[in-house]
């Protein structure tokens, strides 16, 4: 991501959430409380997957898992920036820093539709065809799925962000958002050649790819489950796969309008509150609709914690 020598611009001004020094210290708390807790319920959703032995040997809690060590990863990538600009307002990010954070904050959104998907097809094999599931998705398969969605993400968006980083960006450099994203075409000076169109069309092939997806998947889950005799097993896949569908509809329903589109539309107001709530609100609901709220989780926490108990009873 080497500058050419054409480009000028050594950095990028962030303009932010807010210019009030008011609002600015209020959002500052509220995003700082958010964050602090978006990582203490993923942290908790982790170690209750590698300490207790029921999840552990279950494979959508080892993909539940991953996703929080995503979901931490995610916000880790633009909340503590967006943290220091509310508490220091200059908004200055290098070149390479910024682009660093596009690469990754796209990287780890591509990497969690992927994630979405695995877990979809989790659903789909253990509902639909249950007795293939122990076979299908054994610890050495699961683990390969997720080695997979890590390294899908990170290499679909490789070629097109190398290929903007090499743009050449004369000014103006001041970017009206909090992130350094797909608006940075908006700085390029021209020719930029094909590059919006191979972003556009990345974009386009990743969610609506995945989300296709999904929704088959889903809508195969739910016919099963119509057509299921058994009253309380169907009732019990209803329950855990809406969780799932909640989460998916939070992730997707916010971020189709912002990159199913090429850019220009990432400097409004609007577009600044979506990419908030996918950025930081989405990841801090999503432990407590997804895992939180689920009896087996509960159950496990209440375990660890009874044994935690004994633990320091005994010392």
């Amino acid at each position: 991501m080497e500058l050419t020598n054409r480009t000028t611009v050594q950095e990028f001004i962030l303009l932010g959430l807010e210019s009030g020094q008011q609002k600015r210290f209020f959002l500052l708390i509220l995003f700082t409380i958010v964050y602090i807790s978006t990582l203490a319920e993923n942290a908790i959703i982790i170690m209750l997957v590698h300490v207790d032995l029921q999840l552990a040997q279950l494979p959508m809690y080892n993909f539940l898992g991953s996703f929080s060590l995503l979901e931490i990863c995610y916000v880790t990538t633009t909340m503590p920036r967006m943290l220091f600009d509310l508490a220091s307002p200059q908004g200055i990010i290098s070149f390479q820093a910024c682009f660093i954070q596009f690469y990754i904050f796209y990287s780890l959104g591509s990497t969690e539709t992927f994630f979405l998907s695995t877990m979809a097809l989790d659903r789909y094999l253990a509902i639909c065809h249950p007795l293939y599931y122990p076979t299908i998705m054994s610890s050495k398969n699961c683990s390969k799925l997720v080695a997979c969605c890590w390294m899908a993400g990170f290499l679909v968006y490789a070629v097109p962000i190398t290929l903007i980083s090499r743009l050449s960006f004369c000014g103006p450099n001041v970017s009206d958002h909090f992130l350094c994203d797909q608006g940075l075409l908006s700085l390029a000076c021209p020719p930029l050649g094909n590059v919006p169109l191979i972003l556009f069309s990345m974009n386009i092939f990743i969610i609506l790819g995945n989300l296709i997806f999904v929704a088959v998947s889903y809508g195969i889950i739910v016919v099963t489950l119509i057509k299921s005799s058994n009253q309380s097993s169907r009732k019990k896949a209803f329950s855990t796969i809406s969780f799932h569908v909640v989460v998916v509809t939070l992730f997707y329903g916010s971020v189709a309008g912002m990159y199913v589109t090429p850019g220009g539309k990432s400097q409004s107001l609007a577009a600044k509150i979506v990419t908030v709530f996918y950025t930081a609100i989405t990841p801090f609901l999503n432990p407590m609709i997804y895992s939180l709220r689920n009896h087996q989780v509960k159950e496990a926490l209440g375990r660890v914690l009874r044994r935690t108990e004994q633990r320091l009873g005994k010392k």
